[in-house]
């Protein structure tokens, strides 16, 4: 999926009570279809399949997905790796979220405050592939001040879904 830049100045869209019944349901299970829906919040499906349309349409649902069991699929190290960056101007932030943007190791990357400037979550087999991350693709960025990587040990609790 392409990195889309969220306009925060948006104000949120109005949900009620209906709506925020259909998020809840999505967030536990995308593929339940509208009829369902409908069924457990006691609605018809017309008015169930026209709020999900207008969620999606302003955003409030992103995208449907798969959560995938890193594990499952030969990559079960994960590492929180902490970025400090040389220069803060606009140019190089620019070029260095574009930079992230295209390795495929890096599954989330976070702008934060404090020590820090960026945290990325990278997603690989072992040790021996992060290092080969860490070096030839990490290590080769411009303006990379410092860098501190986190290694996870286990996952204690972790969710797409956001409470409301």
């Amino acid at each position: 999926m392409a990195h889309k830049k969220e306009d925060i100045t948006e104000a949120p869209l109005h949900l009620d009570e209906k709506d925020m019944g259909i998020l809840k349901l999505l967030q536990q299970d995308a593929k339940m279809t509208i009829r369902d829906i409908a069924g457990q919040l006691n609605l018809s499906t017309t008015p169930v399949y026209e709020r999900i349309r207008k969620m999606e349409q302003a955003g409030v649902i992103k995208q449907y997905a798969a959560i995938v069991d890193p594990r499952k699929i030969n990559k079960s190290l994960t590492v929180l790796c902490y970025i400090t960056l040389k220069e803060h101007n606009k140019k190089c932030g620019k070029k260095f979220i574009q930079e992230i943007l295209s390795f495929p190791e890096i599954t989330e990357c976070l702008n934060i405050s404090g020590e820090f400037d960026f945290m990325i979550k990278v997603q690989v087999k072992d040790m021996d592939e992060y290092r080969e991350f860490y070096v030839n693709k990490l290590g080769e960025m411009d303006n990379l001040s410092h860098t501190q990587s986190i290694f996870v040990i286990s996952v204690i609790k972790a969710t797409h879904q956001v409470v409301y």
